[in-house]
């Protein structure tokens, strides 16, 4: 353990932060509006857009002016959410991948947070707190509004929204909670597993299948309570018609000990 803390001051991470969206352009605006608000600036944005029309590029130009941001976007076939974050990950010019969705608000310590959390060996799995979807449209990541919305009953997962004194971390390989959003990896280690598996399409699962195959190189999940707060602005569902199928490829993944993705990040580099 003396030996990561010596690993770990050497290496700083250098934060590209993917944000991927697809046709949600009011969420995106807060959700960049939060970008720019940060304490720590220093990270390069990518937005790794799924096929949206133009309102969201709109949004996207609205601030490219006064951010590092790239936007990175795929015509619309389905959702293909792996192939558009691998893209991302192509053009990404720092050594540390931070991964954000579109309808999820970060608080103003996140990148700041997230490159305290950075550690080799690892990679770190932050939580989230949940907007009621009738409460979205005034949603502001300041105190007051939040504990209007906590006694008002429209903040779920409290616990989650609260910057506590001291981090809870935990370290694993477990199963339960592996989420693609909030989600830090150092870029090497995304290289070394051949980032996101296309051949997850439609909803779900694709995430599962990226943290389990960087547990079969030899990492360990950071399960981080306390910081790098994000709040999602709950939406209706996603079709969920290719999950069955999606199951299958994760328990091959699993069962196979897979290591690199079958279709991934190398053919964008």
């Amino acid at each position: 353990m003396r030996g990561m803390g010596v690993a770990k001051a050497m290496i700083e991470p250098k934060i590209s932060l993917v944000l991927n969206t697809y046709e949600n352009p009011p969420a995106l605006r807060k959700v960049l509006g939060a970008l720019e608000d940060q304490t720590d600036k220093r990270a390069e944005i990518l937005v790794a857009d799924d096929g949206s029309g133009p309102e969201t590029a709109k949004v996207i130009s609205e601030f490219s002016g006064r951010m590092p941001l790239q936007h990175c976007r795929q015509e619309h076939q389905g959702f293909r959410r792996s192939s558009i974050l691998n893209q991302a990950i192509a053009r990404a010019c720092g050594n540390y991948v931070l991964f954000l969705d579109g309808d999820s608000v970060p608080a103003r310590e996140f990148i700041a947070d997230h490159a305290a959390l950075a550690e080799p060996g690892c990679w770190v799995q932050g939580r989230r707190a949940f907007i009621e979807e009738s409460a979205v449209g005034g949603f502001r990541a300041e105190v007051w509004h939040l504990a209007r919305l906590f006694v008002s009953g429209k903040l779920k997962g409290w616990p989650k929204a609260v910057r506590w004194p001291r981090a809870s971390i935990r370290y694993d390989q477990g199963q339960e909670g592996i989420l693609g959003c909030n989600l830090g990896i150092w870029r090497s280690d995304l290289l070394a597993v051949n980032g996101y598996d296309e051949t997850f399409t439609g909803w779900g699962r694709e995430d599962a299948d990226l943290g389990n195959r960087l547990y079969h190189l030899g990492l360990r999940r950071k399960l981080v309570h306390g910081r790098a707060i994000i709040f999602h602005l709950n939406h209706p569902l996603v079709p969920r018609d290719r999950l069955g199928d999606n199951q299958v490829l994760l328990d091959q993944t699993i069962a196979e000990r897979r290591v690199r993705a079958r279709k991934g990040l190398d053919q964008y580099l």
